[in-house]
């Protein structure tokens, strides 16, 4: 009896050694191969589509039709996919929000990089809620704007999903005369949660 206590005790320490070496090994490679990284977005290129001012003397108004194309890009520095929701590209004046593009939920495959390609049309009734301000800058010749960019996801990675945000935003300055991007400036921020 005390023989097939031993034997059946060994097998029972034999197991759980084997269980306790498995969770070792999936925890260093989790920790190392598989650590979650950070979706990188990056802003290749703005470039102004289109742009139309017009004074209306009579009514005090002011026609504003502006498009901008947009060229960003969104690295998965993962090992395995990333899935990410639909989201939104958006353009600003003055703090508040004149214009967007949508982008479409999708997913990244693990060390894939995906261009994604935007146009930012200026809703022009958004910039009478600033007019004056809109007034000043047409007349000096520089409309200040800035665009954002926020991707959400998901990373699975040994059964644990990593919830990931990426960040990216561009300052640019459009001058009125040459109907160009006369400056831009891009910072970046990624984020897990």
């Amino acid at each position: 009896m005390d023989d097939k206590r031993r034997k059946r005790r060994r097998r029972w320490m034999v197991g759980l050694a084997v269980v306790i070496g498995i969770v070792v090994v999936f925890s260093i490679i989790g920790a190392t191969v598989f650590k979650a990284k950070r979706p990188i977005t990056s802003v290749n290129s703005v470039t102004l589509r289109d742009m139309d001012v017009s004074f209306d003397a009579l009514a005090v108004k002011v026609r504003l039709n502006v498009s901008l194309d947009a060229s960003i890009s969104v690295k998965n520095p993962n090992k395995v996919g990333l899935k990410y929701t639909d989201s939104s590209a958006l353009l600003d004046y003055r703090g508040e929000v004149v214009g967007q593009a949508p982008i479409p939920a999708g997913q990244i495959s693990g060390g894939q990089t995906l261009p994604i390609n935007l146009t930012l049309t200026v809703m022009a009734d958004r910039f009478f809620s600033n007019s004056q301000s809109l007034i000043s800058d047409l007349l000096s010749g520089t409309l200040p704007l800035s665009t954002r960019t926020r991707i959400s996801g998901k990373v699975t990675i040994l059964f644990v999903k990593l919830h990931v945000v990426s960040y990216a935003s561009c300052s640019l300055n459009i001058s009125v005369s040459s109907r160009s991007i006369s400056n831009s400036d891009c910072t970046y921020d990624t984020r897990l949660s």
